[in-house]
């Protein structure tokens, strides 16, 4: 059953993960996150969802799970910076790549609160896995398929969102969906260490 995780101090967060594939022992030690599915639509409609049918408005949003890179460490986790939305392209009629036509946001927005005990790194959202070449086109340091649908649902509440994510591929083409799941273990120790250090630091504001 999934819940608010209630700190210290009073405040509450809202745990959120794409899947229960990413979700091992070491995080169900520690949270029951609500699952948001894969993808904008499915992190969007369920994210809106469940924050319309929380009876206690959350204090933030938690964000865990795996990520793509060509150029950060494989098996590291980072929190996320900001946030793009990669397949957003309306510069054939004059925006500018990757901005939201008639919507007064940037292309990339900003993520916070910012912790000194996690390595920062720019993330961008989109429909379509990223593999081989493809990272090679990508701007970001690295990519997932939630998290600029969950942001921008945040925002319609107010909540700041946290995004923690670990990189489980990106270095060698995926070719199965061993490739993506190998490394999952290893950063659920990691996501776990993490999100208890985040737990910590917003309880003893």
């Amino acid at each position: 059953m999934a819940e608010l995780k209630r700190l210290n101090n009073g405040h509450c967060i809202l745990p959120l993960m794409a899947t229960t594939i990413e979700y091992g022992e070491h995080l169900k030690n520690l949270i029951q996150p609500h699952i948001i599915g894969v993808g904008p639509v499915e992190a969007a409609m369920n994210t809106m969802h469940i924050l319309c049918e929380s009876a206690e408005r959350p204090n933030f949003v938690i964000l865990i799970g795996s990520s793509g890179s060509a150029t950060l460490a494989q098996g590291e986790v980072y929190q996320a910076s900001s946030v793009s939305y990669r397949d957003m392209d309306a510069s054939a009629i004059g925006f500018t790549k990757g901005k939201t036509p008639f919507v007064d946001l940037p292309a990339e927005l900003p993520l916070d609160p910012l912790f000194d005990f996690l390595p920062h790194a720019s993330l961008s959202t989109g429909g379509k896995v990223i593999v081989g070449a493809e990272f090679s086109e990508q701007t970001a340091d690295m990519v997932d398929m939630e998290s600029f649908a969950v942001k921008r649902v945040c925002q319609a509440f107010d909540i700041p969102l946290i995004v923690v994510r670990g990189i489980s591929d990106g270095k060698k083409e995926l070719q199965k969906f061993d490739d993506w799941t190998e490394l999952l273990p290893e950063l659920d120790q990691k996501f776990a260490k993490a999100t208890a250090q985040i737990f910590d630091e917003l309880a003893a504001d």
